[in-house]
């Protein structure tokens, strides 16, 4: 009988949950320089992140603090890219607003739906081990 962990019963959720936030941190940081001149809108590329993550099984964005943390990498960074704009300004900012704001809303959306699929399977989890 193989034992049950934490990947196979929570699947690619918690990396998704990570990489939401950190993608919310990256759309915020957006919208607070839309009148900023010159100023490059980023984004990460949700999926092809994702698919590395899978692949390689590793965290992303975890930071240990404690020696009971788990162990991930640290860094978004090299997975920012910039957008193209598809209305470029005067001034050089490329942050369209109206895109920035339909996009948080959405990676929040997700964001919500992963962290309810967590909290479904942690409640499942729980029934199991008192034996309900």
């Amino acid at each position: 009988m193989a034992s049950i962990n934490f990947s196979n019963a929570l699947g690619i959720h918690p990396s998704a949950l990570q990489l939401r936030a950190a993608r919310a941190e990256v759309l915020a940081n957006n919208l607070a320089n839309a009148d900023t001149p010159g100023f490059k809108a980023r984004d990460i590329n949700f999926q092809a992140v994702l698919k590395g993550e899978i692949h390689s099984s590793r965290s992303v964005g975890l930071e240990r603090t404690h020696s009971g943390h788990i162990d991930g990498r640290g860094n978004v960074e090299e997975e920012l890219l910039f957008r193209n704009p598809t209305q470029p300004s005067i001034d050089g900012n490329t942050v369209d607003s109206q895109m920035e704001q339909a996009l948080f809303a959405r990676n929040a959306m997700n964001y919500n739906a992963s962290f309810e699929f967590l909290n479904s399977k942690f409640n499942g989890l729980k029934s199991v081990i008192r034996g309900e």
